[in-house]
Formats: C-alpha cells, structure tokens, sequence
C-alpha cells in the first residue's frame, strides 16, 4: 500500500533535500518529540538561525516528516512501499535510505504514541430496558402511547457509568435497523482491509 500524499505534503518534504543529513535525522528526533509533547517554537527558531532559512520553513519540513513517518507507521506499510511511496517525491537514493532509517527506527513507538493519543470509549457491560404504555389519561380516554425505556451500563477506564435513554418504538426499530446495516457494512472485503490496516 502506497502513501498518497498531498501537493501541500509534498511542498512541506522538499525542504528537506536542501539541507544535510544530519540534519533530516535531527528533524526525525524533533518530529516524534512534536509527536509525545507537542509543537515547540523555541526548537524551529533555534534550527532555523543554525541553517539561516525561516522558521517557518523548519516547522513545515518537520510537519511535513511528521505526517510521512505517522502515516506510514499508521499503516504499517511495508519498507519496499515506503520506499516507493518516497521515490515519488524525486529524492536523492541517500535521502530515500535516510527516511527508510528513520521510519524502521520509530514506527513502533510513533505507533505506541498514537496508541496513548487515541481517546478511550466506553465499552458496553449490561442493558436493562422497559416498555411502558399510557392507555389513558384524564382527558383522553382512548389513547395508546408506548415509550421504551433503556438503562445503558458502561465501562470506562475501570469506571462503571449508566446512562438512561428514553424512546418510541418506531425510533428503537429504526436504531436497531442501522446497526444491523453497519454490521452488515463490517463484513465487506473493504472494511475488513481497512480494520487490519488500522490494527
């Protein structure tokens, strides 16, 4: 699987050809460092008066690399598809193996770090429900009015949470149709691709 990168990615990446190796490694550091505790001018400053370009410049290079190792690392793309996802951008061979490097170096911990970015959800743990139907009241003797009732129990993060829902038949009926359908969606072969990928 191939990285499609955008015309503004690509913009952002060819910075870094203009400047020397050690510095695209250097970028690396700063681009999994932006990754764990986010942007930091003072860095971008400090490198752009090294190498006499502008500041921003530098941060775009570094967001540029930060995209290309995240994307990658998200897809766990292979090092023969990085490769050929690189050589698009017309590199020098030693910049491609540079990039190489660099992503074989991080991918397991850029993929640690956006593991711990990811919010946590709560998980289903019991449902209890009733159905309640008014048959009348005092000014209408004649009246049928069913509600169902649903108490929700979730977990999160250890913590047991409850929500109450409230709802006509037809709305749970039409609920319950959608999720079928998103079930169903989830068995497709592009579905499938996608959730191994993000795995």
């Amino acid at each position: 699987m191939l990285l499609d990168l955008s015309e503004e990615h690509k913009e952002h990446l060819a910075f870094l050809p203009q400047v020397d190796s050690a510095v695209v490694v250097e970028f690396g550091r700063i681009a999994v460092e932006f990754l764990r505790r986010g942007t930091n001018p003072k860095v971008y400053e400090g490198a752009a008066r090294k190498l006499n370009v502008s500041s921003d410049a530098v941060q775009h290079g570094v967001e540029g690399l930060t995209y290309l190792l995240t994307e990658s690392s998200k897809l766990m793309i292979s090092e023969v598809d990085f490769q050929d996802s690189v050589y698009v951008l017309g590199f020098s061979e030693e910049l491609n193996k540079l990039l190489l490097q660099l992503y074989l170096d991080n991918r397991k911990e850029i993929r640690t770090i956006l593991g711990e970015l990811a919010p946590s959800l709560p998980s289903y743990h019991s449902l209890e429900w009733r159905l309640d139907v008014q048959l009348a009241s005092r000014s209408l003797r004649q009246q049928i009015k069913p509600a169902v009732t649903i108490k929700l129990h979730l977990n999160q993060n250890g913590d047991h949470n409850t929500k109450v829902l409230q709802t006509d038949p037809a709305t749970l009926l039409h609920l319950v149709q959608q999720l079928e359908q998103a079930l169903e969606e989830m068995k497709t072969n592009h579905c499938r691709r996608v959730v191994r990928n993000i795995k």
